[in-house]
């Protein structure tokens, strides 16, 4: 008999297969993208309500099975699935209710119908939701609540999964993602708030980007005058790669591994190395515009902006948090860091490039913590009182970054920084100006601890495996296209493609690739105007053995 552990990231899913006798991983299976397009929560809040919310829980269902598909174990041996995400990321899996989730205010959702809707745990048949797929008569799918309907299991998670609970003093967790979820603890009190830092966090949106995976850049390490490149290898450890002049391009020493990309972490690292080593006298601008780390694996000024926006981003919210809460920036003793970004990002190059506070004295990195949730609910059903009895006992006021002045504020300060190369004293007089005291140095020294080497730390005795392609097609009619092909030129991502059948013309489009609602190039480009995403319908799936 086996139990699932499933993490809903939003990009992309995490899974473990657990036998439940001896409580052993076997397996742990990872996707390379979501199968709803775009890169963060709001595009798929919205894929969901343009196109339908049957079509974007058709898609996560495909992709969830697909994760299935890999574990290679007769669907009747599975007892129990325990699922674990954000509020948008659950409610499109389960297929209920979503509107109050793109609405904030109270009378737009009371119009709706759809005011106070309760994110409650839930345990029910996996029928109900693998029924015609899977024969699935003894299985059980495990939702852990949601404290608020902002503030989700995987929030939940970050709190529970660390020491931030248990914490006396003021301190700060983060599970760093497209959207990054955090939470600022002071006595009694919590305050959660979320910042959209975008897919350039984790590696999208990047000009040689990838997800966390093997053969991703994760680090860089100084060796003298020269980088060592830091990768991710087949069991998702970080060991040595390539040692390489970051100007010339040029091979010091080859390693065992090969670099295919680079992930946000490395990315980070790039950028603290290149201020520090003096290699940029002005953001964004490097030398000759770029940074050469391998083959086709090239950093430029446009990535710094991407990677600058979601840096500033998390730096303008935690900031925000703590003027909010009304302390002291030197009140803050501890900050914890999860998700895969807080898990293989360097802390110590984090801190001073500002991802995470770099005045706190304590830095401590945990792994994916949200399957961490997942797999105790899916081995001891019994702990998810224990996890409704926390959520309950944690009084959370939410503070949303749309609305407030001071987060706007700071973020304008970062952008300037970031894409104007702001020097730090006119950054100061800026905040004053806004009436926000200018924040402390960082400290010169202060206590990392990193609790994983990698963020699912128990990968199983039968590894990894990971879905590179989720193998999805969205189809829409366009009826009045005239074959110019401008749409599938424009797509960044090549997720397009004009097709004929029967003397109609469609478009497809490949829905792990897209952009969505941040991008529609191919829509803005067409010029009869009929490309339209609201038509969109799945066209076909990967079959899926049984």
């Amino acid at each position: 008999m086996y139990v699932i552990a499933l993490d809903l990231g939003t990009s992309g899913f995490r899974s473990q297969l657990i036998d439940l006798r001896s409580k052993e991983t076997i397996k742990t299976v990872i996707t390379m993208g979501h199968p709803l397009p775009g890169g963060n929560v709001m595009d798929h809040l919205d894929f969901a309500i343009t196109t339908g919310r049957d079509v974007a829980h058709g898609l996560m269902i495909e992709a969830v099975k697909k994760v299935l598909e890999r574990f290679d174990v007769d669907p009747s041996s599975i007892q129990r699935i325990a699922v674990c995400g954000n509020p948008i990321q659950l409610s499109l899996f389960q297929n209920t209710e979503i509107l109050d989730l793109a609405y904030a205010g109270e009378t737009k959702q009371k119009n709706l119908g759809v005011y106070n809707v309760k994110r409650d745990a839930r345990i029910f048949p996996a029928n109900e939701i693998f029924k015609g797929i899977y024969t699935m008569d003894n299985c059980e799918i495990i939702i852990p609540p949601a404290i608020k309907h902002e503030i989700g299991a995987d929030a939940l998670a970050m709190m529970m999964e660390t020491d931030f609970i248990n914490q006396d003093g003021p301190c700060l967790v983060t599970d760093y993602g497209t959207n990054a979820e955090m939470a600022l603890k002071v006595g009694d009190k919590i305050i959660t708030a979320s910042a959209a830092a975008g897919p350039a966090i984790e590696g999208q949106g990047i000009n040689c980007g990838m997800l966390a995976g093997p053969g991703a850049i994760s680090d860089i390490a100084l060796e003298g005058d020269h980088w060592r490149l830091i990768v991710l290898n087949e069991k998702m450890e970080a060991v040595k790669g390539d040692l390489i002049d970051p100007v010339s391009g040029e091979t010091i020493e080859s390693s065992d591994i090969q670099a295919k990309g680079i992930t946000g972490t490395g990315v980070i690292s790039t950028i603290a190395l290149a201020i520090k080593e003096g290699l940029t006298q002005k953001l964004p601008h490097l030398p000759e515009g770029r940074i050469i780390l391998g083959d086709n694996i090239i950093i430029t000024d446009k990535d710094v902006e991407e990677v600058g926006k979601a840096i500033g981003a998390i730096l303008a919210a935690h900031m925000t948090l703590m003027i909010e809460a009304g302390i002291e920036y030197s009140d803050l003793k501890y900050a914890y860091m999860s998700g895969a970004t807080g898990t293989y990002v360097d802390a110590d190059k984090a801190r001073h490039i500002g991802s995470v506070p770099g005045f706190v004295s304590n830095i401590v990195q945990f792994g994916n913590t949200s399957i961490g949730l997942a797999r105790k609910l899916a081995v001891d059903p019994i702990k998810l009182c224990e996890v409704m009895s926390i959520a309950k006992k944690i009084h959370a006021d939410h503070l949303m970054m749309a609305t407030s002045e001071t987060f706007k504020d700071i973020y304008i300060c970062e952008l300037s920084y970031w894409q104007q190369g702001m020097p730090s004293e006119i950054y100061d007089e800026m905040l004053k100006l806004y009436k926000i005291e200018p924040f402390p140095p960082n400290l010169e020294k202060v206590h990392i601890e990193r609790r994983v080497s990698r963020d699912i730390d128990d990968i199983g005795k039968k590894g990894l495996d990971i879905v590179k392609d989720i193998g999805i097609i969205l189809e829409a009619p366009v009826e009045k296209c005239i074959l110019c092909h401008k749409c599938e030129k424009e797509c960044p991502e090549d997720a397009v493609t004009i097709i004929e059948k029967e003397g109609k013309r469609f478009a497809n489009i490949d829905s792990q690739h897209c952009l969505g609602t941040s991008c529609k190039r191919c829509v803005a480009i067409c010029p009869e105007q009929t490309m339209n995403h609201s038509l969109l319908k799945i066209k076909h799936f990967l079959k899926i053995k049984r």
